[in-house]
């Protein structure tokens, strides 16, 4: 069992930038592949940015590529979502995730490859 605890987000004006942590008490964190997806009220969960379990593989949704960069510390058990330049169309729920498997990054791209959620953090850009 993986537990995910997403933390980081909050209140932020238009050109702005916040970082999200997702830290895991397992110690199995560096064995799944992680991701990033976000869901904004009334709308579907989507894909924003995985990374594979090395860290050497990553992927990005086409909205977001350039602005925001996704990273890993496996000593440290801790996801992170580095978000530049946000807009307010990046207002939503962030939620981290864990999917198991040695796969690319972007197998991770659907919410159907992963096995575990947080319960998400809320950020929101304002314009």
């Amino acid at each position: 069992q993986v537990q995910l605890v997403e933390s980081g987000g909050g209140l932020v004006q238009a050109g702005g930038s916040l970082r999200l942590s997702c830290t895991s008490s397992g110690r199995t964190f560096s064995t799944y592949a992680l991701g990033w997806f976000r869901q904004a009220p009334g709308k579907e969960r989507d894909f924003v940015a995985a990374i594979s379990r090395s860290g050497q593989s990553t992927d990005y949704a086409d909205s977001v590529k350039g602005r925001f960069t996704v990273s890993r510390d496996n000593v440290k058990n801790t996801l992170y979502l580095q978000m530049n330049s946000l807009k307010p169309e990046d207002t939503a729920t962030y939620y981290c995730a864990a999917g198991r498997g040695s796969y690319t990054a972007s197998y991770y791209s659907a919410t159907s490859k992963m096995d575990y959620w947080g319960k998400g953090t809320l950020v929101t850009v304002s314009s």
